[in-house]
């Protein structure tokens, strides 16, 4: 089924669809230079299907094009990163210690 991921900034989550459905969604708010991911939410009925895999790395990807670091306060974002090394570059060194992920 095709997906997209869309930044919704009106209500301030990335959005993923799932043949025009909205499935999930990463909450976040802005600071002047982190994006702090503080929610995420996958309907269940697309759960276990990798859609917060795609969701979340998409998320990130769009975060790094704008120039933000990411402060995953989110499980699920944390865990992502936690996992993919290549992302954790994008936590700043003050906040990886507190958020308990490597320096």
């Amino acid at each position: 089924m095709p997906t997209d991921v869309r930044n919704n900034t009106a209500l301030e989550r990335f959005e993923i669809t799932v043949d025009g459905e909205v499935a999930g969604y990463i909450e976040y708010q802005d600071t002047a230079g982190e994006r702090a991911f503080v929610h995420t939410e996958i309907d269940p009925r697309f759960e276990g299907q990798g859609y917060a895999r795609d969701l979340v790395e998409a998320a990130l990807h769009a975060t790094g094009v704008e120039g933000l670091g990411a402060l995953p306060m989110c499980r699920v974002v944390g865990h992502f990163i936690e996992t993919r090394p290549q992302y954790l570059s994008m936590v700043p060194h003050w906040a990886r210690d507190r958020l308990g992920l490597p320096q």
